[in-house]
């Protein structure tokens, strides 16, 4: 934060003026300290009457307060749009958040960042699709932006965490808040190894107009959007709409026409959205990265690998899912998994009629 921090601060906190009433504020006094002392006959033109004298009145001194208090703690920081690391991407779009609360690793913010969005109420596969593209996303040198709802969300979360690449969660809270409270510990984790961004004020609770204006901080920080599941009522429709005005890369992933969960993914290809089915098909429209390495991990006895288990019971010839399960021992579910990932790592591919081939 810059030396007029606590005007910043408090013209980003004051109840009704909103990241477009801060931009005229600055625009008109130059400053945050100017725009504070102006008066309510300068301001109301700008950003209305109650605003103005909630401004003059300083009514959120003490959250003002409270976010100075808690940006003390380790690991905790406040970023303003005048810093100098604040995301160039963030900044350039149209209502840039002219606060972030931040915990865990800021660093994160200047790498290259991909959002993965999709359904609360996911499938099994489409978790285990997002978790998996994830994982290799982040190998590859992204760091997964989402939303920490239930879902989607969450599987990018988790499997973003599995690499070097990392996560970064935008919530629709205060940042002393998490929603869904079943992903505590997930947001704790993240909080350690990851990034969580909020431009909320401490306390604020999950309001339903909070999570439109976390969806435009999530494809603002992005290069592009992969949607994996959604219905047609989406949030994740927004977030992607979001990052398509914003000149982002939109993907979608394709489901069953059976599936309610895949209808939005089927209207965003429609509009155009590029499918995807590989990871390659994302880093052909996002761009390829040199993978991070990963600090070694300790040393620990060799295991079986179940992937070349599959691929050495598959042979060379096609082979129907529904016979391979039994064989190995494996559900439906379990072998769908693995069978995405060597997928992914180009192993063997899909064939018509739920067949796969190995490749290698």
């Amino acid at each position: 934060m810059k030396q007029d921090s606590k005007d910043w601060l408090l013209l980003a906190l004051t109840p009704g003026i909103g990241p477009a009433g801060f931009l005229k504020l600055i625009a008109s006094f130059g400053s945050a300290s100017h725009a504070v002392t102006a008066g309510t006959g300068l301001t109301a033109p700008l950003i209305g009457q109650e605003a103005a004298t909630a401004l003059r009145d300083q009514v959120a001194a003490a959250s003002v307060d409270a976010a100075l208090a808690w940006a003390e703690q380790a690991q905790c920081s406040l970023i303003s749009l005048q810093d100098d690391d604040y995301p160039q991407a963030l900044a350039e779009t149209a209502s840039p958040p002219p606060l972030l609360f931040a915990r865990g690793r800021r660093e994160l913010l200047q790498r290259p960042m991909l959002a993965m969005v999709g359904s609360r109420s996911a499938t099994p596969p489409g978790r285990q699709i997002a978790e998996a593209f994830a994982q290799h996303l982040s190998e590859h040198g992204y760091t997964i932006v989402s939303g920490l709802a239930s879902g989607i969300d969450t599987a990018a979360h988790q499997g973003a965490l599995q690499a070097a690449g990392s996560t970064i969660a935008v919530i629709g809270t205060g940042i002393d808040r998490v929603y869904p409270a079943s992903n505590r510990q997930l947001a704790h984790q993240i909080g350690s190894a990851g990034l969580i961004l909020s431009e909320f004020p401490l306390g604020a609770g999950p309001l339903a107009g909070h999570f439109p204006r976390r969806n435009r901080i999530i494809a603002g920080l992005s290069r592009g959007c992969l949607v994996v599941e959604a219905n047609i009522n989406s949030g994740s429709l927004i977030t992607a709409r979001l990052a398509a005005e914003s000149g982002r890369e939109v993907m979608a992933v394709p489901g069953s026409i059976n599936n309610p969960q895949a209808r939005g993914c089927h209207r965003l290809l429609k509009d155009g959205a590029r499918l995807v089915e590989t990871l390659d098909d994302v880093l052909d429209e996002v761009g390829r990265l040199a993978p991070i390495t990963a600090p070694p991990a300790p040393a620990v006895a060799a295991a079986a690998d179940p992937g070349q288990a599959i691929l050495e019971k598959i042979g060379f010839d096609p082979v129907s899912c529904e016979q391979l399960a039994p064989q190995l021992g494996l559900t439906q579910g379990e072998l769908y998994a693995m069978l995405l990932e060597l997928e992914l790592a180009g192993k063997l591919s899909s064939l018509p009629g739920g067949r796969v081939q190995r490749l290698v």
